[in-house]
């Protein structure tokens, strides 16, 4: 019975490595349009496929980024500047795709731009700090989408969202989690309404990476913490503020600075026949974070606050 079982996964496994291995046709004549391309994910993207010889078209925030970016490509990739809050710039941005790809319709979107902070237990935190972050993570993501789709559907293309390994189990507190859970959502939903125009929809859910984002948690921790109010640090008390603020410069110092292990999974989900719906990237999102998330919710939940004590005035 055992081997029975064992040569079926077997099978599959095999199945699934040859399948995998397949790869489209004619890239080279594939137009990629990358938001957030400025640094981290989206800047090794833009190079990775540029030098596999696709047409990118970079989006990134800043002058300075696109400039940097077009100093270590090849004249294929161009770049363009784009806030994804702004719906206005996204149209104009959508104008400029398609005058570059024409005919052939955009091959396939990566939705990358994101920002982290502020990250802190959620009753220190205001209104506002949850919907900048959901601004950029997730209605830009969405807005961005939208204003494509008709070009990815003219190339019965792909759309990669980057999601988060914190998109499945959230920790810490914020808006990040938040929004990455319903990039989920908002990538679920899309998958199954596109599908049946051929349009495949991927999702990537890194661990923790050493990106741009956790740059300067001094300072984004430091500013959360002085906008406390008075009650709530006498509540939390003061041990407690000096463990979350150790407990999140020790996330970042065990980030991984190794960014191909996301964008090999952004490559494959572009470049395959039969890309997968998630991709896990990085260890701690494959034996950590997915394995937890699987777990009754009271061993998650006494995992995920080990690293911090109780409260000054907790019961």
């Amino acid at each position: 019975m055992w081997l029975f079982l064992a040569a079926l996964v077997g099978l599959w496994l095999l199945c699934r490595w040859y399948l995998e291995r397949q790869i489209v046709e004619n890239l080279t004549e594939k137009y990629i349009f990358i938001t957030g391309c400025d640094s981290g994910f989206g800047k090794q993207l833009a190079r990775q496929l540029d030098a596999r010889g696709l047409w990118v078209l970079a989006a990134c925030l800043t002058p300075e980024g696109a400039e940097q970016l077009e100093k270590v490509t090849s004249d294929r990739l161009k770049t363009t500047l784009l806030d994804v809050t702004n719906t206005e710039n996204v149209a104009a941005t959508t104008e400029w795709v398609k005058t570059c790809v024409g005919n052939k319709g955009l091959w396939g979107l990566v939705n990358n731009a994101a920002i982290n902070y502020p990250v802190a237990p959620n009753e220190w935190l205001k209104k506002e700090d949850f919907a900048k972050v959901l601004e950029v993570n997730l209605l830009g993501l969405i807005d961005v989408t939208l204003h494509m789709l008709p070009l990815v559907r003219r190339a019965r293309g792909r759309v990669v969202n980057l999601s988060s390994a914190v998109g499945r189990l959230a920790a810490p507190g914020g808006g990040y989690c938040l929004s990455k859970f319903a990039v989920e959502a908002f990538s679920d939903t899309l998958r199954r309404e596109l599908s049946p125009f051929g349009i495949r929809t991927s999702i990537i859910e890194p661990g923790g990476f050493a990106t741009n984002m956790l740059n300067n948690p001094d300072q984004h921790l430091k500013g959360v913490f002085n906008k406390i109010p008075p009650h709530v640090k006498e509540f939390y008390g003061q041990p407690y503020l000096d463990a979350y603020y150790k407990y999140i410069c020790t996330l970042v110092k065990l980030s991984s600075k190794n960014f191909r292990l996301v964008t090999n999974c952004i490559e494959h989900a572009l470049t395959a026949r039969y890309p997968r719906t998630r991709y896990s990237a990085g260890w701690d999102a494959k034996f950590f974070f997915l394995p937890v998330s699987y777990l009754p919710t009271a061993i998650t939940d006494y995992i995920l606050s080990i690293p911090l004590p109780k409260p000054a005035q907790a019961v």
